[in-house]
């Protein structure tokens, strides 16, 4: 049976909305992303331990290819009922804590009319990239009717969502997460044309046409933030911003560079009190700044005018603060549920460590970090593997367990689904004041 939690949401959602409705406040996914707490920011255990996937929806489902059929990737996800059919695949199949909206980061390319397209074994591939000034300002501006087909899907997610509730006799809903490309991802597929490995054009016209790449970033800003937005505003209850190539960069050229717009990006739904998690690849050395960068989002200008000291500023102040035993900003100026997600490549409690505090004064909520590799080990390797994650993850604010990267599509959906089970067979604890 499904029960309504009191909560007290952003004012900004619909009054139908899962999060002011209460059906999706006491789901374990969003008790950790606000660090073992109920709605009422109150430290409490979850359910069970939250787990997840990203690409959790996809070629490793039978049921997906077989719906897929015939169907492009673009069109798929273009396609309300096929892209809520989809989103809702593997929560029916794994019991996983979370439906991650299917599409892609170049959906918002294609709504605005960019000639862009997904080819089988390559990616994202445009049909003329932009590598000039004259090509950035020919850009298509999105508006809200272009979601359309994106709200349609959600609602028809969230309420598939609902009905599965309702069948299992559980008192929450499991929550859908809304996603969007990072300015500098999706802006590096733009400049390169296609996948690249180096990102050379991209990182050449950073420093190179500075005034190009800020024109270009703030667009992809503007769409990504605006898509994201559509997703949470339809019925999702949290939002992830991939930055998937942003361990490609310096720290000081992600914070000159990168930071300003991936803030701009999600000033479009910091103020909708919704969990918001950033997640990169080989990103350890700036996670900090990553945080930052969704922690401050909600004082952000959605159009940068001046790159990296925003952040960096804003950082300053708080670490200045935290040393004079002081607060630097208003608690409901800041985004409220700041969650980080961590690639395999780094160790849950190094992260942790590394991170220590944040400007809430508690430590951050992480997501990850199994070793897509494992899924392909003997079960008592995986089993092994999945332990050492918990047991690490323990020591953050607040732990969703997910791989360290997407599904690969050769993976077994039996091995995923014997991984939710153990992860949900494990104790839970309350949050820390």
């Amino acid at each position: 049976m499904v029960t309504m939690t009191s909560t007290t949401p952003a004012p900004s959602l619909p009054a139908d909305h899962p999060l002011v409705t209460g059906l999706t406040t006491e789901a374990p996914l969003l008790n950790q992303y606000r660090g073992g707490r109920d709605a009422a920011g109150n430290p409490a255990a979850p359910a069970r331990q939250p787990v997840w996937f990203m690409r959790q929806a996809g070629r490793s489902l039978p049921e997906y290819r077989k719906l897929r059929e015939g169907t492009t990737m673009l069109d798929s996800c273009l396609n309300p009922e096929m892209a809520s059919e989809i989103t809702l695949q593997p929560v029916r199949r794994h019991d996983v804590d979370a439906a991650i909206f299917f599409s892609d980061i170049v959906i918002p390319l294609r709504l605005a009319g960019v000639d862009v397209e997904i080819k089988p074994g390559v990616g994202p591939v445009l049909g003329s990239p932009v590598r000039t000034l004259e090509d950035v300002r020919a850009l298509p501006e999105l508006d809200e009717a272009a979601f359309a087909p994106i709200v349609e899907a959600v609602e028809l997610t969230t309420s598939g969502l609902k009905d599965m509730a309702a069948e299992a006799d559980r008192d929450w809903v499991t929550p859908l997460i809304g996603f969007a490309g990072a300015p500098f991802t999706l802006a590096a597929y733009m400049v390169e044309g296609k996948p690249s490995k180096e990102h050379l054009a991209v990182r050449t016209m950073m420093k190179a046409n500075t005034e190009t790449w800020n024109e270009l970033a703030a667009w992809a800003a503007r769409a990504s933030g605006a898509f994201m937005r559509a997703q949470v505003m339809a019925g999702a209850s949290a939002a992830q911003l991939f930055d998937s190539w942003a361990g490609s960069l310096s720290r000081a050229d992600y914070l000159e560079y990168v930071a300003p717009f991936s803030q701009a990006a999600l000033s479009h739904v910091a103020d909708l009190g919704v969990p918001v998690i950033h997640f990169g690849t080989g990103t350890s050395q700036i996670l900090d700044v990553m945080r930052a960068v969704v922690e401050f989002a909600r004082i952000a200008p959605q159009e940068p005018v001046e790159s990296g000291p925003s952040v960096l500023q804003a950082m300053g102040e708080a670490l200045a603060a935290k040393e004079e035993g002081r607060t630097a900003h208003d608690p409901a100026s800041l985004t409220t549920y700041p969650v980080l997600g961590v690639d395999y490549r780094m160790n849950l409690r190094e992260a942790a460590d590394q991170l220590g505090a944040g400007t809430n004064g508690r430590r951050t909520p992480l997501q990850g970090n199994i070793d897509p590799a494992m899924l392909f080990a003997d079960a008592e390797t995986l089993h092994q593997h999945v332990q050492a994650v918990l047991a690490d993850g323990a020591s953050a604010g607040g732990h969703v367990v997910n791989l360290g990267h997407g599904v690969p599509p050769e993976t077994n959906p039996e091995v995923l689904t014997r991984v939710v089970e153990q992860i949900h067979s494990v104790e839970t604890h309350p949050g820390q004041d």
